[in-house]
């Protein structure tokens, strides 16, 4: 039952795509939230504990991404010369090397905060909610080629 409703929740989501963007990104991430929430099944305290941690990994992890997207962005791959090459691939490693590091400072703070068996979890459900997001996105785009 719970995963009707959380099917019925991510259709409703992706047929409201006249939202803002950031309207958009809250809604995402209310699904990601919900997901995760009933599939980890925290106790109260488990969950008072999570939450601030996961957001602020979250939070790290958005500001990262923007950061590298605007480096990508700006790049002008037909003028750019050898040197620049080179810095925007030890960039790009940097960028990567950093997720890395995100991702282990975020696992041992969970360790403080939930059992281990449930941090592989997470890491499963975000998963599952990656792969839900892209095929709703390709079922939306599959859509609008018909029309």
């Amino acid at each position: 039952m719970k995963k009707l409703y959380i099917t019925l929740f991510f259709i409703a989501l992706t047929y409201s795509g006249f939202a803002q963007k950031s309207d958009r990104h809250e809604r995402i991430r209310a699904l990601k939230v919900a997901l995760i929430t009933e599939k980890l099944e925290f106790t109260e305290t488990e969950a008072q504990k999570f939450w601030p941690i996961y957001n602020a990994y979250e939070k790290e992890v958005d500001m990262l991404r923007h950061n590298a997207r605007d480096k990508r962005r700006n790049l002008k791959i037909e003028t750019l010369t050898e040197a620049e090459a080179k810095q925007a691939l030890k960039d790009f490693l940097a960028f990567e090397k950093e997720q890395q590091n995100l991702k282990s400072d975020l696992v041992e703070s969970l360790l403080t905060a939930i059992p281990a068996k449930k941090i592989i979890l997470l890491r499963i459900v975000e998963e599952q909610f990656k792969k839900q997001m892209l095929e709703e996105y390709q079922k939306r785009r599959e859509k609008f080629k018909k029309n």
